[in-house]
């Protein structure tokens, strides 16, 4: 039922069995993986909201039969499923979208219904509950756009370049006005190329890396679009399941938090960002919407990564190259100063240890 390399490690210091959990998303790739953790640490109820068009039932079917696991069948565009989904919990996980850059340039409407129109759904079901203390959404680094700064740091936002980004990007404007306008507080988490067990490589919109992982195993050459040198801040799944407990529990871990355990931020980061991290630190639980990056603050080129898959699975096999993508941005690197000043978010899986857990767990799948 558990994947043994993963989350052998507590992010939370709460009973767990205490609380009420909805993950929406949660039979897809990071909502699962989330769902995991709360089930292996036995929170008391876990409800996951799913439709499954980009979810999969594999993913969730082996927690059918424990007691505290709660499978609801519905679409987070429709407002009543959402307000019943919300019921008598006490932490949303909001995972449920249309990611894929390529798909929101191929159906923007489609992309914007769920990802835009479904988050407002989920803020207002939120909102209005009188029973939730937290609520954290995932976000995305596409929102820095044409940005050429690095690392990534929160604040320091440019240009959407496809329409996927543009509604990750409405979704924080709404939560800010939500915050501002209701005193509604939630927690934004900007992903940095999350990859990881469970992540589809079969979809037609799969991600880099579960394509890649495919071509070595099948022993065939992977395409990259453009020279190779584009790099990511590529973050393995369990350091965004990490980021995602740590901050829907802030609140509960307030006073261990001021008590001084907190990690500090890394010295050689920005000094703003430091002060903020602190002064968010200091007035917990959070008084105001917020956004952290969520990666490992690393660099991979898709040039280094078919090397180490080179190492990983025992093959030489060359990548052939094709034209860049439209929407794609060149270089990413996060900052994450800020989240780990706020609440100890510490990256336990460096990209080449992520890369060689799922390279197996795609070959054994």
């Amino acid at each position: 039922m558990y994947n043994n390399k993963l989350y052998n490690t507590t992010y939370h210091n709460i009973d767990l069995s205490k609380h009420a959990f909805l993950v929406t998303g949660g039979a897809g790739f990071i909502g699962s993986n989330l769902v995991e953790y709360l089930l292996r640490f036995g929170a008391g109820r876990v409800r996951v909201l799913d439709n499954l068009s980009n979810g999969y039932f594999e993913n969730i079917k082996d927690f059918l039969g424990l007691p505290n696991f709660e499978f609801v069948e519905g679409d987070i565009r429709d407002l009543e499923t959402c307000k019943r989904a919300v019921e008598g919990v006490h932490f949303i996980s909001h995972q449920a979208a249309l990611g894929s850059v390529p798909r929101s340039i191929s159906d923007p409407l489609l992309s914007n219904e769920v990802n835009v129109s479904g988050f407002l759904n989920m803020l207002v079901a939120a909102k209005e509950s009188p029973s939730l203390k937290q609520m954290v959404y995932a976000a995305s680094s596409s929102t820095y756009g044409d940005s050429p700064v690095l690392p990534k740091v929160e604040g320091n936002e440019g240009n959407p370049l496809s329409p996927y980004a543009v509604t990750k990007l409405v979704n924080e404007l709404y939560a800010d006005v939500f915050s501002k306008v209701y005193g509604f507080h939630t927690i934004g988490l900007r992903y940095f190329n999350i990859f990881g067990p469970k992540q589809n490589a079969n979809n037609p919109y799969a991600a880099v890396i579960p394509i890649f992982c495919k071509h070595f195993i099948e022993g065939t050459e992977p395409m990259i679009n453009g020279d190779g040198e584009t790099s990511r801040d590529f973050t393995f799944v369990e350091n965004a399941v990490q980021a995602n407990v740590k901050m829907m529990l802030i609140g509960e871990d307030a006073v261990r938090l001021r008590s001084g355990e907190a990690k500090k931020p890394r010295v050689e980061e920005v000094d703003v960002l430091i002060s903020e991290a602190l002064s968010v630190l200091a007035t917990l639980p959070l008084s105001k919407h917020e956004v952290f990056n969520v990666a490992c603050g690393d660099q991979i080129s898709l040039n280094e990564m078919v090397e180490m898959l080179c190492e990983i699975s025992g093959k030489r096999i060359k990548a052939v190259y094709g034209n860049e993508r439209p929407g794609d941005v060149k270089h990413s690197k996060a900052s994450i100063a800020k989240l780990e000043g706020v609440c100890g978010y510490d990256p336990n899986f460096r990209f080449k240890e992520g890369l060689e857990i799922v390279y197996e767990w795609y070959n054994n799948d």
